[in-house]
């Protein structure tokens, strides 16, 4: 795992996204088109915004999103798969964005989302890390040999506090209780994993990413068993 620290969020998000950019400007020059693994957070818009920006053809990109909240309305702006919209796909049109759809039946969506990835692996998947560890909605103890693609789960309440804490819902009745997510295994399918961390939240998650052993007792520590990670941070998110 190669670890960059940045004094600032905003620097962080710049180098991440710049590498996103770059990694996907080599793969695209070969034919087909490139697949790329989002996740949809704070974390990540100075990152998304730097991406969007690059000169890249994104008629030639498919996207993913590696989870989504159940029992939101639709157009609730809090749904990831908005986010998205908001912070990206507003900007540059993609070959595809593959979303995930909570208005049908988990463990049908779950599987339908499941064969829309495929088998391929993704050129690159952009991620971040979770106060309690996780890597999209895979809380711990998270399972790092999930047979499955996706699942539906239920979200523990560090992660809902999270979604409160970040102010995306006014209290924590209001963040929901369950989701759909990517399982680790399919998410750390890929050639390259970008992962964006700032913020003093997350220093424990970061720290013990490093040094704890691995397992599903921190999710984070899967990364170590990447080939080719990258991990940003800023001067609070760095523990070291």
């Amino acid at each position: 795992m190669r670890i960059h620290s940045f004094p600032t969020p905003l620097a962080l998000g710049q180098a991440c996204g710049a590498q996103a950019a770059s990694l996907l400007a080599e793969r695209l020059d070969s034919p087909g088109t490139a697949r790329v693994m989002l996740a949809a957070a704070p974390s990540q818009q100075h990152t998304l915004e730097a991406l969007r920006s690059a000169d890249l053809d994104f008629s030639r990109i498919e996207f993913f999103h590696m989870d989504d909240y159940l029992g939101l309305p639709l157009a609730a702006p809090q749904a990831f798969g908005n986010w998205l919209d908001r912070v990206l796909f507003s900007h540059v049109t993609p070959a595809a964005f593959h979303r995930i759809d909570p208005s049908r039946d988990p463990e049908a969506e779950a599987a339908r989302y499941s064969s829309v990835m495929g088998s391929d692996d993704f050129d690159v998947t952009l991620c971040g890390l979770g106060v309690n560890g996780h890597l999209a909605f895979n809380d711990p103890p998270a399972d790092l040999d999930d047979p499955l693609a996706a699942r539906p789960v239920r979200m523990d309440e560090a992660s809902r506090r999270q979604q409160l804490d970040e102010g995306h819902f006014p209290t924590l009745e209001d963040v929901p209780t369950d989701a759909i997510t990517v399982t680790i295994p399919r998410l750390l399918r890929a050639r390259h994993v970008l992962v964006s961390v700032p913020g003093a939240a997350k220093r424990q998650a970061v720290q013990d990413t490093l040094t704890e052993p691995v397992s599903g007792a921190h999710p984070g520590t899967a990364l170590r068993n990447h080939p080719e990670v990258d991990l940003y941070l800023d001067a609070e998110s760095d523990p070291r």
